[in-house]
């Protein structure tokens, strides 16, 4: 029997542009050299509105009780968020790699572990143990902050509905993936795919979510640009 040919597409990893063949220019974005193949994943059947789907609501029916902030414990970074952490928000954290994302996220976490309940760390690049070590010299020890090292996205929506979380924090997105794609971590794909989940998640769940981007020396946000929109 022969083998089904597995069809392939050209991404560009800079903005996410798409094309049948390789090309050495991304006619988009004007990127040299930033056109990957990656496996054309087929589509997922569009499954019927569940009983708790979302409904249109007159605005003036709409009450913003629910909307209202928690501080996360560093005055600058609440500043930055408009006044604190939204319930179901989801925040994106770039910066310089070495500039101390990691360090002022695990401060917010351990503040918000205090104040708000379980609050979830899920690192791609440390291991818990490396993680531990930084939280020691930093003098955080909270019963209810958990950290985890894991970069499957399937895995970490287990652990936030399992854990009872209230508020996530991923560090970082390049590193997550979505064991349903072939592509490899921090490719367009995976970026888009890993994201969509994560607003999904904080959406349906009020769950604020923090996600950190590095940024490249040209101060852009490393990898595909479609995590900036």
């Amino acid at each position: 029997m022969a083998k089904t040919k597995t069809q392939t597409r050209y991404v560009c990893q800079a903005c996410g542009y798409e094309s049948a063949k390789w090309v050495g220019r991304c006619p988009d974005c004007s990127e040299w050299a930033s056109l990957v193949e990656e496996a054309v994943t087929a589509p997922k059947p569009i499954k019927p509105l569940p009983a708790t789907a979302s409904i249109p609501t007159s605005i003036i029916d709409i009450t913003a009780a629910g909307a209202s902030r928690t501080s996360s414990g560093i005055a600058e970074f609440d500043r930055v968020l408009g006044g604190g952490v939204v319930a179901g928000s989801l925040v994106l954290v770039g910066g310089d790699p070495g500039i101390g994302k990691s360090t002022i996220l695990i401060q917010a976490a351990n503040h918000l572990s205090l104040s708000a309940g379980k609050v979830l760390y899920v690192s791609g690049e440390e291991s818990a143990e490396q993680i531990k070590l930084r939280s020691n010299r930093l003098g955080i020890a909270s019963a209810n902050l958990l950290v985890v090292s894991e970069t499957d996205i399937t895995t970490v929506e287990q652990h936030i509905g399992n854990t009872g979380a209230q508020c996530v924090f991923i560090d970082s997105i390049q590193t997550m993936y979505d064991p349903e794609l072939s592509s490899a971590a921090g490719t367009v794909s995976q970026v888009r795919s890993c994201t969509a989940a994560l607003v999904r998640i904080a959406k349906e769940s009020g769950i604020p979510i923090f996600i950190v981007g590095h940024v490249t020396k040209e101060g852009s946000l490393a990898g595909p640009r479609v995590l900036e929109h």
